[in-house]
C-alpha cells in the first residue's frame, strides 16, 4: 500500500479525531464547513496523484451530481466511526479509491452488530436500505445525463473558441473526466452494494429464516432494476480508464478518457 503524503497524513489525523460527515436530505451530505474543507483537500490530493482534478468551478448540475453521489460512495452501514471517517476521506478523494478494500460482509456485520429485539427488524432494515437506494438512483441518473450532455457541448465548443490557452483546454478535459469517473464510480459502488445486500440476505436466511426474506428479495430486485439506469451514461470501460478497477481486456493502460475535438 502506498504511503500517504505528509500533508494528507495530517488531514487524515484531524479527520479521524473530528466529526464524521452527516447525511442531509435525499441521501446528500449535510452542508458544513468541515465537509467543505475535506472536499477541498480531496481536490488537492487527487491532483497530486495525477488524477483528473479541474480548477474550473462546478456548475449547478455538477454540484448536485456530487451531492447525490455521496450516499453511494459512503458505506450503507458503518461498523465504526473510524470506518465512517475513512470512507468520507475516500469519497472526497483525500485517499485513493483503492485505499478502501471491498468487503461484501461489512454491511451484514454492521446490521447484525446493532441491538435488536427480533430478527424481523433486521430484515426490515435490509429492505428499507434497498428501497432507499433504489429510489435515489433515478435522480442521480437524471442529473448525470444532464452533465454528460453539457460535457459533450463543452468539448464540442473547444475548436471554435479562439481565446483558449493550454490551461483552459486541460481544465475543460479534466472536468469532463472527473464527471465521467464519478458516474463510473457510483456505478461500481451500487453494484458492490447490491452484492453486500445479497450477502446479508443470504446469511440472514441461514441464521434466522423467516417470511420477511421474501420482501427483502423483492427489494433487491427493485434495486438491481434501477441500477441499470446507470449503464448507458458512460462507456463500459470507464471504470478501468478511471483507475477504479484493474485494466481489463480491450482497455489500454494509460488510455485517456476524453480527447479534444
Amino acid at each position: 500500500m502506498a504511503a500517504i503524503p505528509g500533508r494528507i497524513a495530517v488531514l487524515l489525523a484531524l479527520t479521524l479525531t473530528g466529526a464524521c460527515a452527516q447525511m442531509g436530505d435525499f441521501g446528500r451530505p449535510a452542508p458544513s464547513a468541515w465537509n467543505g474543507l475535506i472536499d477541498a483537500a480531496g481536490e488537492v490530493a487527487a491532483r497530486e496523484r495525477g488524477e483528473p482534478a479541474s480548477l474550473f468551478p462546478y456548475t449547478d448540475d455538477e454540484r448536485t451530481l456530487r451531492d447525490r453521489a455521496w450516499r453511494f460512495l459512503m458505506p450503507a452501514r458503518e461498523r465504526s466511526l473510524f470506518e465512517a471517517a475513512l470512507a468520507n476521506l475516500t469519497r472526497a478523494r483525500v485517499l485513493p479509491v483503492a485505499w478502501r478494500p471491498s468487503d461484501p460482509a461489512a454491511y451484514f456485520e454492521a446490521v447484525t452488530g446493532e441491538p435488536f429485539r427480533s430478527p424481523v427488524s433486521r430484515y426490515r432494515r435490509l429492505s428499507d436500505d434497498l428501497i432507499a437506494d433504489g429510489r435515489l438512483i433515478p435522480a442521480f441518473a437524471e442529473t448525470a445525463a444532464r452533465v454528460v450532455r453539457a460535457d459533450a457541448a463543452r468539448l464540442g465548443s473547444l475548436p471554435f473558441i479562439r481565446t483558449l490557452d493550454d490551461a483552459d483546454v486541460r481544465n475543460a478535459a479534466m472536468r469532463v473526466a472527473e464527471n465521467r469517473c464519478l458516474v463510473a464510480w457510483v456505478r461500481i459502488e451500487t453494484a458492490a452494494r447490491s452484492a453486500s445486500y445479497r450477502y446479508a440476505l443470504e446469511h440472514l436466511m441461514l441464521e434466522v429464516p423467516g417470511d420477511e426474506a421474501v420482501a427483502a428479495e423483492r427489494a433487491l430486485g427493485f434495486l438491481d432494476a434501477r441500477r441499470r439506469l446507470l449503464d448507458p451514461l458512460v462507456p463500459p470501460e470507464a471504470e478501468a480508464r478511471c483507475g477504479l478497477v484493474p485494466v481489463g481486456e480491450g482497455v489500454a493502460a494509460g488510455a485517456v478518457l476524453v480527447r479534444k475535438g
